[in-house]
């Protein structure tokens, strides 16, 4: 189980097209999940719409360590969310399972409406927010312009905003250091009853039904019997992990972590998105 206070759980969210998907790729090359000679297909969009049209549909995610400047080993759970304005409900389910979000803003085009919508969205969960402003290398890049429209439209600081290029790098390795730094660690105990948030699940060819979970309190391990508390079914676990664009056995997912879960499930309809994990035992 990894030291919670070295875990750091965020999203992105932003406007579609202000370059999430190209930022998400960059995060994953520096935690060494991704190979910079890999597919130029976003690696966080799986499914075959997100491909074709450019857009991150399901909300995925992607676990990886980061050693940072204070010498320590960090935990980064990146939830990747929709940034289409028809995804609301899966922005809003896959922020619960995080602690801050980087509000990624396209210095050529500004703040939009889906920012301001993704932006009330994090609020209303208390989220810390770190504005961020991408396509600086782009010519008609406008800086100052959108540090005011920041500032005006959702009346938040942005003095202090980072400045990146998703695109070629350009100050990704400071934002790092910044999510470190300003995203809290995760509450939580891992003493108290098991309490887990599905925020996503998928069917895979070889795990069957797979569920993204994020551990609130208590341990999850193969051999539990889980109940989900709201179509009030059994499983015993089978499997837990972290997700890195492929699956990572682990032995156990403790209080603030995120990770995966495979059971006796046997059809994605047998629960509900948004559910409540908890031991059979102890519901």
């Amino acid at each position: 189980m990894f030291d919670k206070s070295r875990i750091r759980n965020f999203s992105i969210i932003a406007h579609i097209d202000h370059g999430k998907s190209t930022l998400a790729d960059r995060l994953l090359e520096i935690g060494g999940v991704k190979e910079k000679t890999d597919s130029d297909v976003p690696a966080l969009d799986f499914m075959p719409v997100e491909r074709e049209h450019g857009i991150t549909v399901k909300a995925q995610s992607a676990t990886f360590e980061y050693k940072s400047r204070d010498g320590n080993i960090y935990l980064l759970n990146l939830i990747d969310t929709p940034g289409h304005i028809d995804f609301n409900y899966e922005v809003r389910r896959a922020l619960k399972a995080c602690e801050g979000v980087i509000l990624l803003v396209d210095a050529t085009q500004g703040v939009q409406a889906q920012t301001i919508t993704n932006f009330l969205l994090a609020m209303e969960e208390g989220l810390e927010i770190l504005p961020v402003i991408n396509k600086i290398d782009l010519p008609n890049a406008n800086i100052e312009a959108t540090k005011e429209e920041i500032e005006k439209e959702l009346g938040i600081p942005a003095d202090d905003a980072i400045l990146i290029s998703a695109k070629n790098g350009t100050g990704v390795d400071e934002l790092v250091e910044t999510i470190i730094a300003r995203i809290p660690p995760p509450k939580g105990n891992v003493d108290l009853p098991l309490k887990a948030l599905v925020f996503e699940s998928f069917y895979d060819n070889y795990k069957g039904v797979v569920a993204k979970i994020r551990v609130f309190d208590g341990v999850v391990r193969p051999g539990d019997e889980i109940l989900f508390m709201g179509g009030q079914k059994k499983y015993k676990v089978e499997e837990v992990g972290y997700m890195a664009l492929k699956f990572i056995k682990k032995d156990e997912l403790g209080a603030g972590e995120v990770g995966y879960l495979i059971g006796n499930i046997k059809s994605i309809s047998d629960f509900t998105v948004g559910d409540t994990i908890t031991l059979a035992s102890n519901p």
